[in-house]
C-alpha cells in the first residue's frame, strides 16, 4: 500500500501543470513540476530498493506533506489549496501505518486489512474531492456564462435609459444651481457668526506670541552679559528658557495657525474630498467658536460648556468642512436656545450646553445637548425640512438643520435624530460610520 504515498505525490504534481499548462504559471514553474515528479519516482525506486517495512510509510506520507505544503505556501497556487487539502487524510494514514509497525508489529499484521481499507479509502477520497473540485468548476463557468448574458442586458437597459437620463440632466442643473444659492446663502449667514468666535480665539494665541517674544529678547539679552561675565552655565540654563520660550511660541502660532485653516475651510465651497478627520478637535474647535461668536454679539451672555469627549477615538473619513458647518450650527443653535430660555427665567437658570463622543461599533456618535427652550412635539418631524425655522424672522434661514442633514444622511451615510422636551431640553444625536 506504500505506492498510495508516492502515487498520490506524482498525480497532484501532474494535475497541478494541467491546470496551469498554456498560462504565466505553468511558464513560470513548469521546470520546478518536470523534477518534482522525477524527484517522485526516484524516491519510490529508492525505498523499494533500500528500505523496507514502516520506512517506507514514514518516507512517502512525508514526501506527499512535503508537496501540499510547497503548493500551500506559493501564491501562484491559491486557488488550488482546496483540492490539496484532501490529502491531508491519506498523509495522516501513511503516519498511523507506521507508527503501529514500529510500536506493535503483530497487532498490525493481525488488522493489517484494516490498515489497508484505509489508505485505500483516504486514497480514493482524493479523486473524490477531484471530482467535486471538476463540478464547481463547471458550475463557475455557467454562472459565469450566465453573467455574460446579464450583461448583454443590463447593457440594453442602459441605453434605454441614457436617453431619458439627458433628458433630466438639464432639469437636474438647473436644481443643483438653485441649490448651490442656497447653500451660499446659509454658509454666509453662519461665516458672520463664526467671525466673532475666530477675532476672540485668536487673540489669545496671538498674546501669547508676543508675550513669549518680548521675554525672550529680554533673556537674549542677560545671555549676552552672562556670556561677557564668562558665566557659561548661567548662560546655558537661559538659553534652555529661551527654548522653551520658542516652543510655546511654535505651539501658540500653530493654535492660531489652525484656528486661520478652520476659517478659511468654512468659507470656501466644498471640495467634496473626504479626509481622515479628528472629530473631538473639531467639535471642541467649533463649540469655542461658536459661543464666542455670540458672546461677541451679546457681552451679557454667559453658557456652561459640558465636553464628554471618548478617549483614544478613532479619525472618521468625512468632509471636515461640512461636518464643521453641521457642528457649527447645532452649536448655535444651542447656544441661542439657552439664551432665549436665560432671558425668559433670569438668574434661577443655568444654561449648559453638552457635547459628547462616543465609539459605537461601526460608528462615531457625537451628542449635542441643551437645557434650553426645548421644541414642541408636533413641530419634531418638520426641523429638518428646507425653510422651517422656530426663529423670529430676520434670525434664521430655515436652512441650517436641512443641510445638516443633507451633509450627515446623504453624503456621509450617517444619521441625525433629535429628542427634546419643550422648556427642558434639546439633544441632537449625529453618528458617522468609520
Amino acid at each position: 500500500m506504500q505506492i498510495f504515498y508516492y502515487l498520490a505525490a506524482f498525480l497532484l504534481i501532474n494535475r497541478l501543470g494541467k491546470s496551469f499548462k498554456f498560462t504565466p504559471t505553468w511558464i513560470k514553474w513548469r521546470s520546478v513540476l518536470t523534477f518534482g515528479q522525477w524527484g517522485v519516482l526516484a524516491v519510490y525506486v529508492a525505498v523499494q530498493i533500500w528500505l523496507k517495512g514502516s520506512t517506507g510509510a514514514f518516507v512517502g506520507s512525508t514526501l506527499l506533506l512535503g508537496v501540499v505544503w510547497f503548493i500551500n505556501k506559493e501564491e501562484d497556487f491559491i486557488s488550488f489549496k482546496a483540492f490539496t487539502e484532501a490529502h491531508y487524510p491519506l498523509i495522516a494514514t501513511g503516519f498511523i501505518n507506521g507508527i503501529a509497525m514500529l510500536v506493535n508489529r503483530d497487532f498490525y499484521d493481525e488488522h493489517r486489512n484494516i490498515f489497508e481499507i484505509i489508505v485505500a479509502a483516504a486514497f480514493i477520497w482524493i479523486f473524490a474531492r477531484w471530482a467535486t473540485t471538476k463540478k464547481q468548476t463547471e458550475e463557475i463557468r455557467q454562472a459565469a456564462e450566465r453573467n455574460a448574458q446579464l450583461d448583454i442586458l443590463v447593457t440594453q437597459r442602459t441605453a434605454e435609459l441614457t436617453q431619458q437620463k439627458e433628458e433630466l440632466e438639464k432639469t437636474v442643473i438647473q436644481l443643483q444651481s438653485t441649490q448651490e444659492q442656497l447653500i451660499q446663502s446659509e454658509k454666509l449667514a453662519s461665516l458672520g457668526e463664526l467671525t466673532a468666535g475666530i477675532a476672540h480665539e485668536i487673540q489669545n494665541p496671538l498674546n501669547f506670541v508676543n508675550n513669549f517674544s518680548e521675554v525672550s529678547a529680554e533673556l537674549v539679552d542677560e545671555m549676552g552679559e552672562e556670556l561677557k561675565k564668562g558665566d557659561i552655565e548661567e548662560a546655558m540654563a537661559i538659553a534652555a528658557d529661551i527654548k522653551q520660550n520658542l516652543q510655546k511660541i511654535r505651539h501658540h502660532g500653530q493654535r492660531a495657525d489652525g484656528i486661520v485653516k478652520s476659517m478659511l475651510q468654512h468659507s470656501r465651497a466644498s471640495s467634496g474630498q473626504k479626509e481622515p478627520t479628528v472629530i473631538n478637535s473639531l467639535a471642541d474647535e467649533y463649540l469655542r467658536l461658536a459661543y464666542h461668536g455670540l458672546r461677541a454679539k451679546d457681552k451679557m451672555f454667559n453658557a456652561e460648556m459640558i465636553t464628554h469627549f471618548a478617549e483614544n477615538l478613532p479619525p472618521v473619513n468625512v468632509v471636515p468642512q461640512d461636518v464643521g458647518r453641521v457642528l457649527l450650527n447645532l452649536f448655535t443653535n444651542a447656544f441661542y436656545a439657552v439664551n432665549q430660555r436665560k432671558q425668559t427665567d433670569g438668574a434661577v437658570y443655568n444654561p449648559i450646553v453638552e457635547v459628547s463622543t462616543s465609539l459605537e461599533k461601526n460608528s462615531v456618535k457625537i451628542v449635542v445637548k441643551d437645557n434650553g427652550t426645548g421644541m414642541p412635539e408636533n413641530i419634531k418631524d418638520k426641523i429638518m425640512q428646507p425653510f422651517f425655522t422656530t426663529k423670529p424672522t430676520g434670525q434664521g434661514t430655515g436652512l441650517g438643520l436641512s443641510l445638516s442633514y443633507d451633509i450627515v444622511v446623504k453624503a456621509h451615510g450617517g444619521t441625525i435624530n433629535v429628542d427634546s422636551k419643550e422648556n427642558d431640553y434639546t439633544a441632537f444625536t449625529i453618528t458617522l460610520p468609520l
